[in-house]
């Protein structure tokens, strides 16, 4: 029952830094997609693990 209690803040901190990368790439204008940008689209960052954050 321990565990719980220090796996709920690491949870909420991951969440938090997903939702914060999105929110900074809307930011610049881009966009988040999964795997790869779609010309004329070009990466500028990360938004998750597994999407990335265009730019057109």
């Amino acid at each position: 029952m321990k565990i719980l209690f220090l796996l709920f803040p690491l949870i909420l901190l991951l969440v938090q830094g997903a939702a914060g990368n999105r929110v900074l790439c809307k930011r610049r204008g881009g966009y988040c997609t999964v795997g790869i940008c779609r010309p004329p689209a070009t990466p500028v960052g990360r938004c998750t693990p597994y999407h990335v954050c265009c730019l057109r």
